[in-house]
């Protein structure tokens, strides 16, 4: 009985948290369009580009056309990608909106410098919504829209969100003109590949994999010198039919100069793969101390 309360609890606490990062994104997203892009004519992207328009045009709050506009998207994340992602989406653009309301008349925090306000505009709106999407939620239905489509499609939430903006920015030019449409699509461009470091993780992970001669002394160096574990598994030669053993070792970016050097001291004529990793979950991935 008291294990289940703790489990229960816990369940609570990580869908509070997840609600509160969310928010927290939204306000961020909020004041980047508010202080930034909006008071120099450039636009967000997505329902929220649409919803900026809307607002220029018409003269209607941006809030309420955000939460609006936003329906059918919201109603498809529902319907194609889950129940707990539509509701952590509606959290997250019901805050948006409101955030985006109550700071309206908040002071502009750049004024002119058109570089400066794409990219710190970018970086601003890329931060919040990267925080939305890696805790489950989104800011905006192109968002949803793009999740949905990068389950069906190889590529990344980011780069689809930034295709499907390309024809948002179509209709911003109408409005801000074609210098306007411009920046909004170079700060969206900036915005969504912050958005891919903050689903991501800052730290970042990569795999090598590594055939040499010389696997065993190369394995324990890696361990002895790096603090790193690795993993063998059997490779054959195309062409020789030779048998190898192939080395795989997970490492985050700061230390791969260092597997490098390691690989060049022992085998320089190794045969090395490297690649990114979003995510490493489970294992014994927490290093060891290095020397």
């Amino acid at each position: 009985m008291g294990q289940e309360k703790t489990s229960k609890k816990n369940k609570l606490l990580k869908i509070f948290s997840r609600v509160l990062l969310i928010v927290i994104g939204a306000v961020i997203t909020a004041y980047g369009l508010e202080a930034v892009l909006i008071p120099n004519r450039v636009s967000d992207g997505g329902v929220t580009g649409l919803s900026i328009v809307g607002s220029q045009l018409f003269g209607l709050p941006l809030g309420l056309l955000i939460g609006i506009i936003n329906i059918p998207f919201v109603w498809l994340g529902y319907k194609q990608i889950g129940k707990s992602f539509a509701l952590y989406s509606i959290v997250g653009i019901a805050a948006l909106a409101i955030s985006a309301s109550l700071m309206h008349h908040v002071p502009t925090i750049i004024d002119g410098d058109t570089l400066l306000v794409t990219v710190v505009g970018g970086i601003i709106i890329g931060t919040g919504m990267g925080l939305a999407l890696r805790n489950g939620g989104a800011l905006d239905g192109i968002d949803m829209l793009a999740v949905l489509l990068s389950r069906k499609l190889p590529f990344g939430t980011s780069d689809l969100i930034l295709f499907l903006n390309t024809f948002v920015f179509v209709v911003v030019s109408f409005v801000f003109g074609l210098q306007g449409a411009i920046l909004s699509a170079l700060a969206y461009f900036i915005a969504s590949k912050v958005i891919h470091i903050v689903e991501e993780g800052l730290s970042g992970s990569k795999t090598f994999k590594i055939i040499t001669n010389q696997p065993e002394i190369m394995v324990e160096t890696i361990r002895d010198r790096l603090g790193r574990g690795a993993t063998y598994s059997d490779a054959y030669g195309g062409y020789s039919n030779e048998q190898f053993k192939e080395i795989t070792c997970v490492i985050n970016r700061m230390e791969e100069s260092k597997i490098k050097e390691i690989i060049h001291e022992i085998d320089p004529n190794a045969f090395v793969v490297v690649y990114d990793v979003a995510e490493v979950r489970g294992g014994n991935f927490k290093k060891k101390d290095i020397h």
